[in-house]
């Protein structure tokens, strides 16, 4: 049996080698369906990993209050574009003193600039640097972690003290060869001593997280003077038991801070950093159905052309299975010859299509930024559609040779 296996094989590689043009246009078509499918998943999980990875530090406890709602308002079919007071300084710091919550603490933060300038002694940084005015929660709710140093504390904040926390890219750029503690550094014309140093975050979406400068945020409303400045709320609940009652509760105090009756709509947004993941992963759904469409499409092109490729196989050896039908072939013996070489051909391509599709997921994924993972769903989904390519084109081909009658075979000039 395994003789005779090994023997189907060997003829199905010298027919392959017989008809190479044919089989490798027939391997690329086969590949292009492939490599679509491969490269798109790919990209797109690449997409998600990163989303996924730069808010799962935020923790599933954690919500924010902000301007506007992540989702559109639409009334009657027609978008309306709902203008939402910016949240003030006054009602954040009201916020903080009146939302009494067991097991939560409060963060508190504006972005002062993203075009920056950051010196120390006579190097300087590009103006690309972003100042962040925060308060001593601000490191703990939204999941980042030094690297060197200390965090803010209390008296920080509370006493103003010109310190700073900067971002990764700081210690190889700004201070080379240097340890950046206890340094200071100017922004703006304001000395900072650094007290910290943050992990690496890297890029995402062309926003570079590692070239930042956390300062008090007292400090920096003092740097930072610009009206209609629109401050952030993030509220970090310990137990989770506990989320959606501290939701209530951060919903109730900030109606109250903003003097709206119980009639009136909320006039600004709650998110939390899970539900907001969500929504953004719905969307790269859309890209999956993409990616399936174009390579069903594809791959049903392929799958005629295999059938093509092997019909005309049959038709061009119908002698030679005449012969081997007369030396006592069975049709199964015959059908199974040329259904593995229908195999064969739809698995190379698959093999080409996957490599293709991995190298433009990565090359996306590079381009853009985001965290590449190895798309094993993917190649597992891949690897099965060339299978059932293969069997759908190669049955209607090996069948009709398993049939072919000997004589007429024989005769078949």
């Amino acid at each position: 049996m395994f003789q005779l296996f090994k023997e189907n094989v060997r003829i199905a590689f010298e027919s392959i080698k017989s008809q190479i043009l044919r089989t490798i246009l027939t391997v690329l078509i086969i590949a292009i369906g492939i490599t679509a499918l491969v490269g798109i998943l790919s990209a797109v999980s690449a997409l998600e990993n990163t989303i996924s990875s730069d808010f799962a530090s935020m923790g599933s406890n954690t919500f924010n209050l902000q301007r506007y709602e992540f989702t559109t308002q639409r009334r009657g079919g027609d978008e309306i574009e709902k203008i939402n007071p910016i949240l003030s300084y006054r009602e954040v710091r009201t916020f903080k003193e009146s939302f009494i919550f067991p097991k939560t603490q409060t963060s508190l933060s504006f972005n002062g600039t993203g075009n920056a300038e950051v010196k120390y002694e006579s190097e300087k940084t590009d103006p690309e640097v972003s100042v962040i005015g925060v308060n001593e929660n601000y490191l703990t709710n939204s999941g980042l972690k030094l690297e060197n140093g200390r965090e803010f504390n209390y008296f920080d904040i509370q006493n103003n003290n010109k310190v700073a926390i900067l971002g990764a890219d700081f210690a190889d750029g700004l201070f080379k060869n240097m340890n950046p503690i206890n340094k200071t550094i100017s922004v703006r014309g304001a000395k900072f001593q650094v007290i910290g140093i943050l992990e690496s975050k890297g890029s995402t979406f062309g926003n570079n997280q590692d070239l930042r400068v956390l300062i008090p945020i007292e400090t920096a409303r003092s740097i930072y003077t610009q009206p209609n400045i629109n401050y952030n709320i993030s509220v970090k609940v310990d137990d989770k038991e506990l989320m959606e009652s501290a939701q209530s509760e951060a919903i109730i105090t900030f109606r109250n801070i903003r003097g709206l009756n119980p009639v009136e709509d909320n006039n600004f947004g709650i998110e939390k950093s899970d539900d907001l993941i969500n929504r953004i992963l719905s969307i790269t759904g859309y890209l999956n159905i993409a990616a399936w469409i174009i390579s069903i499409i594809t791959i049903f092109g392929s799958s005629i052309a295999l059938m093509n490729i092997m019909l005309v196989s049959v038709a061009e050896r119908t002698r030679e299975i005449g012969i081997r039908k007369a030396l006592g072939a069975k049709k199964s013996t015959i059908a199974t010859q040329f259904f593995m070489e229908t195999l064969i051909i739809g698995q190379l391509g698959g093999l080409l299509g996957i490599i293709l599709g991995i190298l433009i997921g990565y090359a996306v994924a590079s381009v853009a930024d985001f965290d590449f993972v190895t798309p094993w769903k993917a190649m597992l989904w891949a690897t099965g559609i060339t299978i059932l390519v293969a069997i759908l084109a190669g049955s209607y081909p090996a069948n009709k040779a398993a049939k072919q009658d000997p004589i007429e075979s024989l005769r078949y000039e």
